[in-house]
Parts: structure tokens; sequence; C-alpha cells
């Protein structure tokens, strides 16, 4: 029987970016040890604290159906969050409680592409993207930008696509090339967007892993806040991936609508998660500092091994969890590199060519297991591309 061409036309007919995660998965699976670089999974796992308010809201009955647009102390908490943040001021009626930053960002595009339209999405992009604008009804189209200028991406790049769009999807902090979008490139952002009368799309799940530099939301830009919605999540900054936590924060009629599209699809998210995030949230920034500082230090111990040589590059990251290395002297691809390094070394590492044609020629590297582990996997990373330059 027939599939939805939708459904089957996902990747784009083409790969969709994870097959060397898979590959290294199975040799895992096949009781092969192999060091993972690829995902954004904390090596630091949700607090304790955590997971025993979690338990207590379960424990105390909060197991059934909770309210499909969230509980209102926490889209309390979250609108304090983002006012304090960004300086508009914000309400419950400005939030929604997704299930992960994924299901917002799915949400968010759903309340403004209509079938057929052109989203524009910034290249490097993380590797769901494409697939999100086209689960949608959208027509994906990238907008690259260039190491040379730190992957930040200008008005000049995203103009010559701008007139026949209908949205934008920016990410700052991004994934996977750690650049902080300078006020510089946001007011860029916010021009065009304003020009061409573009909905924005702010994937902000990465805010509080800024080592240079500072986040800022375009949401707080003049005239973007009318047509921004900002998608957050509580995956990165409280190491709470699996808990699947998420928000969009947007124009209240914007919510409302999307409220009625939870109801149709998600139908909101359990009441004891919610109740757990609520207690992360009131932790304070202290949480958040300590979950990212791995992050930031394990940073720096890239930037001084790649100091005394001249074969791996990489633009260093301003935010983020992750590296992108440039191993274009070695004269292979992002993908062959990445399958070489794991067939010789079981160290699994992510192409670029996952992240857009921008990025081809590099690899993302995740600062995410332990210093030691993080240094070892680092210098044979080195090492092996020394011996294929």
């Amino acid at each position: 029987m027939k599939l939805s061409t939708r459904i089957t036309g996902l990747t784009g007919g083409g790969s969709d970016g994870w097959d060397v995660f898979y590959k290294a998965r199975q040799m895992i699976a096949d009781g092969i040890k192999v060091t993972e670089l690829t995902i954004g999974e904390h090596d630091i796992r949700t607090d304790p604290a955590i997971l025993d308010a979690m338990a207590q809201s379960a424990r105390g009955g909060h197991t059934g159906y909770a309210m499909v647009p969230g509980i209102g102390a926490l889209r309390d908490k979250v609108a304090e969050r983002i006012s304090a943040q960004s300086g508009v001021p914000t309400t419950r009626d400005n939030i929604l409680i997704t299930p992960g930053g994924q299901a917002a960002l799915f949400a968010a595009h759903h309340a403004v592409c209509d079938e057929g339209d052109t989203a524009l999405f910034i290249d490097p992009y993380y590797a769901t993207y494409p697939g999100t604008l086209r689960a949608v009804g959208a027509r994906p189209q990238a907008v690259h930008t260039d190491p040379i200028n730190g992957f930040q991406p200008r008005a000049t790049d995203i103009a010559p696509y701008a007139a026949a769009a209908t949205s934008l999807l920016i990410n700052s902090p991004n994934n996977p090339t750690g650049a902080v979008y300078t006020p510089e490139t946001m007011q860029d952002i916010a021009q065009v967007s304003v020009a061409h009368d573009l909905w924005l799309i702010s994937d902000e799940v990465y805010d509080t892993q800024v080592w240079r530099g500072r986040h800022i939301s375009p949401r707080s830009l003049p005239s973007m806040s009318e047509r921004t919605l900002v998608v957050g999540s509580m995956s990165k900054s409280h190491a709470m991936t699996g808990s699947r936590c998420g928000w969009v924060c947007g124009p209240a009629d914007v919510i409302n609508h999307l409220i009625t599209l939870a109801t149709h699809t998600t139908y909101g998210v359990p009441g004891f998660i919610q109740d757990a995030t609520l207690f992360a949230l009131d932790a304070g920034p202290e949480l958040e500092e300590r979950i990212a500082e791995p992050f930031r230090r394990r940073r720096a111990m890239t930037l001084e091994a790649l100091a005394n040589q001249n074969v791996v590059k990489s633009v260093p990251p301003d935010g983020a969890m992750y590296i992108m290395l440039d191993i274009r002297a070695t004269g292979l691809s992002g993908e062959e590199f990445a399958n070489a390094l794991l067939d010789t070394h079981q160290i699994a590492v992510m192409p670029g060519e996952s992240f857009g044609q921008a990025a081809a020629g590099h690899i993302r590297v995740a600062l995410t297991i332990d210093d030691a582990a993080f240094v070892r996997a680092l210098d044979t990373l080195i090492g092996f591309a020394h011996s294929l330059a």
C-alpha cells in the first residue's frame, strides 16, 4: 500500500545525516568499545534532586492528563525567565509547554507555514531542521554561511532568498558550529525579517552555554517581538534530555492556535515532568552554570591541543557543547574522515556534511565525555589526521 509522500520524503531522498551515529551504536551493540563524541548528551546526568521532585510528583498523583498548554505555574516561570533574558514583557499567555525543543520547532513552523511555503534556515544546521520543515509541508531552503566569517549569517546571505520566503529559522548559540550571533548579525537578521515580512523562529536551547560574547534573543529587538517565535528547552541547560520538556514563546494569538494544535497532537506534557521542570528552574543559575562548566573547560582543552599543529583547525566556538574541526588538510570529506576514524580508532564523531554543505570537510566533536577520556580521544584524532595529511 502507498505511504504519504510527506512521510516518505522527510529526508529529501537522501540520508538523514545520522549514518555514522547509527554505525557507532551498532558497533556498541555488538560489544565493541566506542568513544562517543557524536550527540549532545551530557556526561553529567539529570541532578538527583530533580529526579526526586519528579518521583514525588508522580507518587503524589500527578500522573493523569495535565493541562495541554502546560501547568500555570510552569508557564509563569518560563515567562518570567524569558522576560528577564529579553527585557520583553512576557506572560503565560505567550507560552506553550511542549514535549521538548523538537516538538516546539515542529509546532512553530506549523503555525507560520502553509503547504509549499519556502522556509529558510541557516547552513550549517541541526540535522533535523530540513526534515522538520518538510514535515509541515514547507519547502526548505538553506542559507549558506562561511567559516571565514565564523559561520555568522549576514544580511547579504539571507536577502536573496527572503523575498520568496515565509519564515527564517536561526539557532544561536549554534549547533553544530558553536557560533554565538553578534549584535551586528542579529541586527542583520531583524532587518531582513522586517523588510521581507518574515516570521522568525529562534532556536535558543543553548542559551545557557555562552563562552564568549552574550546571548541575544531577536525577540528583544525593535519590531521583532510580534514576528518572533522562540523555542526553548530543558535538555541542554539542565541535562534533562530524556525528560522531553520545552516551550514555544510568541504572540498570544499564535500560542492560542498552537494550543489547539497540541490538543490534536501531543495532548500536553506529563504533569510530573512539568513539576520537575519547575523545580529545576527554581534552582536558579547556579545549577545551570554547573552543568555548563565542563563544556567550557573542554573547549579550552581543545583549543590548547590544536594550538601547536596546523592540520586540524577550528573556528573557536563561542557557545554550545560542540566544536567544529576543519579536517580538509587530510584530503578527506567529513564523512570519509568520520568513518575512517570510527573504523580505525573506534572514535565516533559527526561528519560536517550531516549539518549541510557549508560544513563540508569538517567534523563536529561533542564535548561530552570526562576530561581524561576526552583528551585521549582528541590526541588520537589529531594524530590520525596528521597521518593522513
